[in-house]
């Protein structure tokens, strides 16, 4: 049975599929059965682990059931990818029958004995999809840039799990906030941890231990393809990523169970 983890902030620009690509490449390197899921319409998580996602079928022909999902599947150097374009900006308008919050978890409900992870990317939003995921998910990951903005995301993601919590998946956990683009030295850095903290406290978890520090080997690994973690597995953040896979799979389990 696949734990599943959702990569959450309807925020931009805070590390989502960052995060989303470490964890599928740390648990891969760790050889552990991992599929990636882009819920996002930009396509960032299949992108940046070098697919072409203009030109193959996409979680959207899954989800609306114009394709098989062992059709789509593509396999990547972080394990499988379910990919995603700008087709899925639909999903608002077109997903609007009855029980389309579990179209995610019943699309992908055969591959629960395929992998040991699932891990969801998703968009900037609290939508239609965001719900897919958050319905579908064991636990949450919740990555903010030390910024008051990005802070205000994760505030008001809370509304939304207690929605699903109470209609749709009792079992939802946040499982962490992590801080990405860290760097202890500046003033407002270490201001927005304590705020996080509070936060945290209000959504039942924790600031994840590890932080992500800065570096350039963060921007330049899409270019290539790859994750942090194979592009620059020497580097801080490389190094950070692997904490964070050690705090939320402690001894190799799930956290959350």
């Amino acid at each position: 049975m696949s734990a599943v983890i959702a990569i959450t902030n309807q925020k931009g620009g805070v590390g989502k599929t960052t995060t989303a690509c470490a964890l599928l490449a740390g648990l891969h390197q760790m050889g552990r059965r991992v599929l990636g899921v882009d819920l996002d319409p930009q396509g960032s998580l299949g992108f940046c682990l070098g697919l072409d996602i203009d030109n193959c079928a996409t979680i959207y022909d899954v989800m609306k059931g114009s394709r098989p999902v062992r059709e789509v599947i593509v396999p990547s150097s972080c394990g499988d990818i379910l990919p995603s374009n700008i087709l899925l900006s639909a999903a608002e308008l077109e997903f609007n029958r009855p029980g389309r919050e579990f179209l995610l978890k019943n699309a992908l409900n055969e591959l629960q004995d395929d992998y040991d992870f699932i891990i969801v990317d998703t968009p900037p939003a609290l939508n239609v999809l965001t719900v897919n995921a958050y319905v579908m998910a064991d636990g949450l990951v919740i990555p903010m840039a030390p910024e008051i903005l990005s802070l205000l995301g994760v505030a008001q993601i809370r509304e939304t799990i207690d929605t699903v919590r109470r209609c749709y998946n009792s079992r939802l956990k946040v499982l962490g906030i992590l801080l990405n683009k860290y760097n202890q030295r500046f003033t407002l850095n270490r201001e927005v941890l304590e705020m996080a903290g509070q936060i945290a406290d209000q959504l039942d978890t924790k600031v994840f231990e590890a932080k992500i520090r800065t570096s350039v080997s963060v921007a330049e690994a899409p270019a290539h393809g790859e994750s942090v973690l194979s592009y620059a597995p020497s580097s801080k953040p490389a190094e950070d990523f692997r904490a964070l896979i050690d705090e939320i799979i402690p001894g190799g389990g799930l956290a959350v169970q």
